[in-house]
């Protein structure tokens, strides 16, 4: 069955360190950043959406934006839909109320939709604004005060993991995808309300993204070791950081892999650019909503 499938084996340690070393400090190629940051100005936007799945580089990307945006003189900022999340205190108040897997930041549901679209309005406005941030340390939105303050804005480049997902049709859920779904979520509940978020709720943060950038994986196969490259190369960085093992990283990315799966299987049909990535995260063809061209 489809949620008996093994994780990939990881690669080795030194490919593991090499390959987020170097999307970490040298990114995607310069000619990528213009072709997208072209794209979002040739078209009049003023919010860049990059949709790309865990460990795709859409963090990496959306940074080289801003900054390929302010060497040409104008005024960028970048936002992820982490700083969203609702806190731990929401976040248990729907485990309790609604489903235990509730608890657990990320998955549709667990995000200030109306907070985000309040943002966006304002950079859309040409109002400066304070961007939220999430401390992901302490499982809390930090309080408006230290929210830094921006704007008005040419450009904010907005990135998450789900962005202009569609929701499944209700037939689809009934089989689960995986062993997380079979044993957590047997009768489904937990992710008919993942899906009821992402029909009802965030196609109003959608409508507020004028342009979007997707980082097409080879397969979703490749996310669980992407993820736990992160993982490793977050952990080096901060050597301190309490992180997860990779038993911890593999059950936290099934809890993404429906919408994933529908993200890879719906997403070129809508992104304006799709990036399709090879296994090291490298563009291999940019794919406009017209005919493709080599990166």
């Amino acid at each position: 069955m489809g949620y008996c499938r093994r994780m990939p084996r990881p690669p080795h340690p030194t490919r593991i360190k090499s390959t987020a070393r170097r999307l970490a400090t040298a990114g995607f190629d310069d000619a990528v950043v213009d072709a997208v940051l072209d794209d979002a100005l040739a078209h009049g936007a003023r919010v860049c959406a990059i949709a790309g799945l865990q460990g795709s580089g859409k963090s990496t990307l959306a940074a080289q934006l801003v900054r390929h945006a302010e060497a040409r003189g104008l005024r960028a900022a970048a936002l992820s839909i982490d700083d969203v999340y609702l806190g731990r205190r929401e976040r248990l108040r729907l485990a309790r109320d609604v489903h235990p897997l509730l608890a657990t930041r990320g998955p549709p549901g667990t995000h200030d939709i109306g907070l985000a679209c309040e943002v966006l309005d304002a950079v859309r406005a040409g109002r400066a604004t304070r961007l939220p941030r999430f401390d992901k340390l302490t499982d809390r939105r930090l309080p408006p005060p230290r929210w830094p303050t921006v704007g008005p804005l040419d450009l904010l480049v907005f990135e998450g993991w789900c962005l202009q997902v569609p929701a499944q049709a209700e037939a689809a859920l009934r089989r689960p995808v995986n062993a997380l779904e079979r044993d957590e979520d047997p009768d489904g509940t937990w992710r008919r309300h993942c899906n009821r978020a992402l029909a009802h709720d965030y196609p109003a943060l959608w409508t507020r993204l004028d342009r979007l950038a997707w980082l097409h994986p080879p397969g979703f196969d490749c996310v669980p070791g992407w993820r736990w490259q992160q993982e490793r190369a977050a952990r080096a960085a901060r050597p301190s950081r309490t992180g997860m093992d990779r038993a911890q990283v593999e059950r936290f990315v099934r809890l993404f892999e429906r919408v994933s799966r529908q993200a890879i299987r719906s997403l070129p049909g809508i992104a304006a650019l799709t990036l399709r990535l090879d296994r090291d995260r490298a563009v291999r063809r940019i794919v406009r909503a017209g005919p493709a061209t080599s990166a």
